[in-house]
């Protein structure tokens, strides 16, 4: 059940009482991060609301994910209780409160949760066949495995960061117009609009996570850019998949919303063609999620991917990343690769929209991009239908073009 906030401004946000995302801020007068959650235009310091709750203490959301579904509900059910108008607190208890409550545009964002480890899938069949169609043409547009398992690969943990981080143009190795290797910026920087998902309870080496306990361990979501340097990437991505072109940096949004939010958004995935073995098997299930993105470049909305015909599921991810025995670890994120759709308004990178360059798209300025330059920033928000007809939202994750020291 739904309830109002007494917080001014919340009933009706994206940062309503039915969402209650999770981050990571501190204050210009305290060097110290603080774990809280956004409400309206606030974010409440947790620690200071709620001092008894000790997984709410430390600066990183890792403590209360590793607790466990049970105790998540618990502390989300706590949390409510606080904002909710009437909250059973009386004028005294809601002035207390509020001396916890910080506006947005005061605080400093940090990266939410510690990250373990990371793995970027590639889930959008119409992401998929697009690429197909612009670098492999005359080929099948998906592999032979695309539509019997959810492919992926194992990124770098230690290059997530956290909305706001500059890009920083990366070098490597790439083809000269004239084919030969060499050494240098990269020439085709991209983005990829992608939805991640934050795992909280662990499980153990050798044990296979099935479908229906995936929310026993995925604590909740965040929006996701995979920054690509696709002429890096080009080059050395066989036979061993995306390296360089990949590593040097992943941004996520400073907010993490709790899967207890997006009861209202699930929905059942695509219709699938391919029969997929037992273990990822999910008919019957309403396993997708109906949250739409939109993406803009300094300013200007080139893409809205819906995320909701995404082929393959975050629980068919999880299934298969543990299939081999692989274990969990909290903080671990998997996130869903580009989300496209299919139409040229709704592609999620710049090689979709741009078709590899050769047919570049105009901004509000009336300038023409087909992959970044550098002061481009470039801001990934969603939305997902919540409680009672509400709107829920993720926040944003934002990053710009900038040229490195050296460079």
């Amino acid at each position: 059940m739904t309830s109002s906030s007494w917080v001014a401004g919340a009933d009706g946000s994206l940062f309503s009482l039915s969402n209650l995302p999770y981050g990571v801020f501190s204050l210009a007068d305290s060097a110290r991060p603080r774990l809280g959650v956004a409400i309206g235009g606030f974010v409440l310091d947790l620690a200071a609301a709620l001092p008894d709750i000790t997984e709410l203490r430390e600066p990183t959301l890792n403590p209360l994910m590793a607790a466990g579904p049970a105790r998540w509900a618990a502390v989300r059910e706590r949390i409510t209780d606080l904002l909710r108008d009437p909250p059973g607190n009386e004028a005294a208890a809601r002035s207390d409160v509020t001396t916890h409550l910080h506006e947005l545009g005061s605080v400093q964002m940090h990266l939410p949760f510690e990250v373990a480890d990371y793995v970027d899938f590639y889930s959008s069949e119409h992401h998929a066949r697009n690429l197909g169609r612009i670098l492999r043409p005359g080929q099948p547009e998906l592999g032979a495995n695309w539509k019997h398992l959810p492919v992926g690969y194992h990124g770098r943990a230690g290059t997530v960061r956290v909305s706001g981080t500059p890009v920083v143009r990366p070098h490597g190795q790439r083809l000269s117009p004239d084919g030969q290797p060499e050494h240098g910026p990269s020439r085709r920087l991209d983005i990829e609009a992608e939805v991640g998902w934050v795992v909280g309870a662990p499980s153990p080496l050798g044990r296979a996570v099935p479908l229906h306990d995936f929310r026993d361990h995925v604590f909740g979501v965040c929006l996701v850019n995979d920054w690509s340097a696709r002429d890096l990437q080009a080059w050395e991505y066989v036979p061993l998949g995306p390296f360089l072109g990949k590593s040097f940096l992943t941004s996520v949004s400073p907010w993490v919303v709790p899967l207890a939010a997006l009861d209202a958004a699930w929905t059942t995935p695509p219709p699938r063609d391919t029969p997929v073995l037992a273990y990822l098997d999910d008919s019957g299930r309403r396993d997708a999620l109906d949250l739409t993105l939109e993406v803009t470049v300094n300013g200007t909305v080139v893409s809205r991917p819906p995320f909701a015909d995404m082929y393959w599921t975050a629980a068919q991810q999880l299934a298969h990343l543990t299939a081999n025995g692989a274990s969990l670890r909290t903080g671990d994120l998997f996130a869903s690769g580009t989300v496209s759709g299919p139409a040229p308004d709704q592609y999620g990178s710049l090689i979709e929209l741009s078709h590899n360059g050769t047919t570049p798209f105009p901004l509000a300025d009336g300038s023409m991009r087909s992959f970044l330059e550098n002061g481009d920033e470039v801001t990934i928000t969603a939305t997902a239908p919540g409680a009672d007809g509400s709107t829920i939202g993720f926040g944003a994750v934002t990053g710009r073009v900038v040229v490195g020291p050296g460079a």
